[in-house]
């Protein structure tokens, strides 16, 4: 199951197991059975405080529970935790075998103080991207809190219970039985969901504040960059985002950040995020911006308005809040959304292993999409607008050569259709010929690019009819003082370098304009 290199990375970490443990096996007869017994069997002969006990106790197989001896302290995986979830292995032994985690304290006795008695399951599948951090916050709080219990189910390996239980996107979280969640979730997000007087204290602290030199709103490639860039000029400057790392934490490969040949969106995200705490950096994490209000209106400084009602104030702001999926806006999209309808094809494609799906969108997303997912499905209709596919060339030939792929194009999708429950096609109408037509699917991946994250900030500042924020050569917006950066404004190419680099412009434009202030203004903003 390892190969060298993982073993001795494996080997390296279990050296901070502080309390034996055990990987107590549920298996059956099954190839994959056998497979997490000769891995567990593996892990066990790295550490003389790893122990494996063959215990068939569990309705699931293969299962195993990771469990630090002589308690009931532990985590359990039903399936074989490799690909993505290598790391959420990793981090489960060590912290089962009492190595301490790297969350804050204060989180950590946030979790420890929880009343009540939760049971979680998470669904997961390997090569998806985000169900990692989901999967390794509830094992973290299953270990520091012993009335709470996790299990992290591999979706591809228990296809029944997935079809009974109707979960049709990764990850999908139960509490106690019940639908808790779906999608990416930090720690703090599942904690504030579970305790009611969360949101309340994180609004105290916010508000208890002083104001900022740069307050930068939006935390992917172009937040980071402009929060780095501003700290490093000595200023005090905050970063208060929804989700740090943004859309970059759901792309599955990247091939053009210069002088990196390959990464994966949540290993770029870990690293601008550490990258940003080298510095004295604020950072002010899942938080939605909710209204701007420039300084001309307040008297002196721009202010941020929060969801959760706390207010936070600066100099200069810096809007960095990128851009979501865009949505087909048909009826039934949003009541089959997660029942059918998904929007990453790396994430949920094993969850339709032989079924039949449609991509939305002839541009690079789509055409990749498509694929990927010809690999794991029974066949892929993919639908496009225009009379011809956007997609690079090289990429149209190999969907070409894929003998499970249709392609329809001068269509245009008109409405989802389900039973209630679930997708079970949609309709299209032909444009050259105005006829409507129904495909049977199970799966609809949308991929038609992408939406400004910028309602909030309408009447604010001025925007195209797109929705994205207007700015010149500097960065700066309609308003003195208020900068913005990344796919949220009129730059010509949505990318990671490009949006880096107009974080980084944005930022030392802010320097800049407040270096120019008159003396007087610079001591009216302070006090």
């Amino acid at each position: 199951m390892l190969d060298a290199n993982l073993t001795q990375q494996l080997k390296a970490y279990l050296v901070n197991i502080k309390q034996p443990i055990e990987l107590v096996a549920s298996l059956g007869d099954d190839a994959k059975s056998r497979e997490l017994g000769a891995l567990l069997h593996e892990i066990s002969a790295l550490s003389d405080k790893v122990a494996v006990v063959t215990a068939n106790d569990d309705k699931r197989k293969p299962s195993f529970m990771i469990r630090r001896a002589g308690t009931d302290i532990g985590v359990r995986f039903a399936g074989i935790p490799m690909g993505h979830e290598f790391s959420s292995l990793v981090l489960a032994l060590l912290q089962v075998g009492g190595h301490p985690s790297k969350a804050a304290q204060d989180v950590i006795d946030q979790i420890k103080d929880l009343d009540g008695d939760y049971a979680f399951e998470t669904y997961f599948s390997l090569s998806c991207q985000n169900c990692p951090d989901v999967v390794q916050a509830l094992n973290l709080m299953s270990v520091l809190n012993p009335r709470i219990s996790h299990v992290a189910i591999d979706g591809g390996l228990f296809p029944d219970e997935v079809s009974e239980r109707k979960v049709m996107a990764v990850p999908t979280v139960f509490l106690n039985g019940e639908t808790f969640g779906q999608g990416r979730m930090e720690l703090e997000q599942i904690i504030a969901k579970i305790d009611s007087g969360a949101e309340a204290r994180a609004a105290d602290k916010i508000k208890a504040k002083e104001p900022f030199d740069v307050l930068v709103v939006g935390g992917g490639p172009a937040g980071a960059a402009a929060a780095i860039y501003a700290a490093r000029k000595g200023i005090r400057t905050g970063i208060a985002t929804e989700r740090f790392g943004g859309q970059v934490l759901d792309t599955m490969s990247i091939e053009n950040f210069i002088s990196v040949s390959h990464t994966e969106g949540p290993k770029l995200v870990a690293s601008l995020e550490q990258h940003v705490k080298d510095y004295e950096v604020d950072i002010i994490n899942l938080q939605r911006a909710e209204k701007l209000i420039p300084a001309h209106t307040t008297g002196g400084l721009h202010e941020v308005r929060l969801a959760n009602g706390a207010s936070l104030t600066s100099r200069t702001v810096i809007l960095s809040t990128g851009a979501r999926w865009r949505q087909m806006n048909v009826p039934g999209e949003d009541a089959y959304r997660n029942k059918g309808v998904t929007y990453c094809p790396h994430c949920d494609g094993p969850l339709f292993k032989g079924k039949r799906v449609a991509v939305i969108g002839g541009g690079n997303s789509g055409v990749e999409a498509a694929i990927d997912l010809a690999g794991i499905v029974a066949h892929v209709t993919l639908i496009e607008f225009d009379s011809d596919l956007r997609a690079d060339a090289v990429l149209q030939r190999k969907l070409g050569s894929l003998p499970n792929v249709k392609v329809i194009t001068s269509a245009l999708t008109t409405e989802v259709v389900g039973d209630g429950e679930k997708l079970t096609g949609l309709i299209y109408k032909d444009r050259n010929h105005d006829a409507a037509h129904e495909i049977a699917l199970e799966g609809v991946f949308v991929q038609i690019g992408l939406v400004p994250n910028t309602e909030w900030l309408r009447g604010a500042i001025a925007m195209t009819p797109r929705g994205e924020i207007e700015i010149d050569h500097r960065g700066e917006t309609s308003q003195a003082g208020i900068f913005a950066a990344g796919d949220c404004t009129t730059v010509p190419y949505k990318q990671i370098v490009i949006a880096m680099g107009a974080g980084s412009t944005a930022a030392l434009s802010a320097f800049d304009y407040m270096i120019r202030l008159p003396t007087e203004e610079l001591v009216e903003a302070a006090a």
